[in-house]
């Protein structure tokens, strides 16, 4: 079952963020493509079909175009946005692990394919190659940004096991998760773009602000499209979030406004994870019912429009276009 999601005709692309780093992508790719490489011939097996099958690489262009916005011209982006690449592939084998999921990206996931160990210790190569690009970038504030950033979203990953199954989770919580496991290397993606620039203190936090709501927008939306999108969108199956007895916004909202046999519905499926279509059919009526999807968008365009007016501060540009529009694109997603 999927609901479509109140949204706007002529739907954003990132069509100008591609178009505005695709020659320093090809850049960052080959050197993807480089860093896999290994003796141990399961390290590239199981890297490349993550990374070859098809995300989007909306982090490391966010790098590139950040970069370019506070007119960067060296070349130490492509490592940096390679390393951001990295860190994001590492966690999604990681986290597959954590969630027992079965896919990612439309495949199946690497665990079910090498398990659970390989899964997890490739991620660490993963990580290990990043940090090795940092060190040869030479900035010792990118290096502290990015170490940082893989600190708190392992911080995240953990506040997200805590609260998994915990209905009395609350929003400020939930959001604290978010900001650590996903818009936080939204916003180091962004401010070591600004920080090669050389910018001020200010720049480089409007970068940064840019990123952690981009991310947290980013983040809500693929909330809604958990119960209301497609498996073609999500890349996985629909309702994966509620069989895992993931605590995400449409549920608390959902949870917080139903009566008493609503709420019972919601601790049985969380907690006991045996859910069934006719489960997820259901949960889907409680959630349209008390507008828990379209709240949750629109709190995800509260957030992209923090994101956008971050770049005020900036002059006109390709790059600002190009960024401005990504947000619309995150938040389109869920039409």
């Amino acid at each position: 079952m999927a609901l479509v999601l109140p949204f706007e005709p002529n739907e954003p692309s990132i069509e100008a963020l591609v178009r505005l780093v695709s020659a320093d992508m090809n850049r960052v790719n080959a050197t993807i493509l480089s860093r896999t490489g290994s003796d141990v011939a399961m390290i590239p097996e199981v890297a490349n079909h993550l990374i070859s099958s098809g995300g989007k690489r909306l982090r490391p262009m966010l790098t590139l175009a950040c970069a370019a916005l506070c007119d960067y011209r060296g070349e130490g982006h492509v490592k940096l946005a390679a390393a951001v690449e990295f860190m994001h592939t590492a966690t999604l084998l990681h986290d597959d692990v954590v969630d027992e999921s079965d896919m990612r990206r439309g495949k199946l996931a690497a665990r079910k394919l090498w398990g659970n160990e390989a899964s997890v210790l490739v991620g660490d190569f993963l990580l290990g190659q990043a940090f090795k690009m940092m060190v040869e970038v030479g900035s010792m504030q990118c290096l502290d940004i990015l170490s940082n950033a893989a600190c708190v979203i392992a911080e995240g990953e953990v506040m997200q096991l805590a609260a998994a199954k915990n209905t009395a989770t609350s929003e400020d919580d939930y959001l604290a998760v978010v900001r650590g496991k996903t818009a936080e290397l939204f916003a180091a993606a962004c401010e070591v773009g600004a920080v090669l620039g050389q910018r001020t203190k200010t720049e480089l936090g409007a970068c940064r602000s840019y990123g952690m709501n981009l991310g947290i927008a980013f983040q809500l939306v693929d909330d809604a499209l958990d119960y209301g999108g497609s498996q073609a969108k999500l890349g996985k199956n629909v309702g994966d979030d509620f069989r895992e007895g993931k605590i995400t916004l449409p549920v608390l909202l959902a949870f917080r406004r139903g009566d008493g046999p609503e709420r019972a519905f919601w601790q049985k499926c969380l907690e006991t994870g045996e859910v069934t279509d006719a489960h997820l059919a259901q949960a889907i009526g409680l959630l349209t019912k008390h507008r828990a999807l379209s709240d949750t968008i629109e709190r995800a365009r509260h957030y992209g429009a923090i994101a956008k007016d971050a770049l005020a501060l900036f002059p006109p540009s390709a790059a600002k276009d190009a960024l401005m529009e990504a947000v619309d694109f995150c938040l389109s997603r869920a039409h």
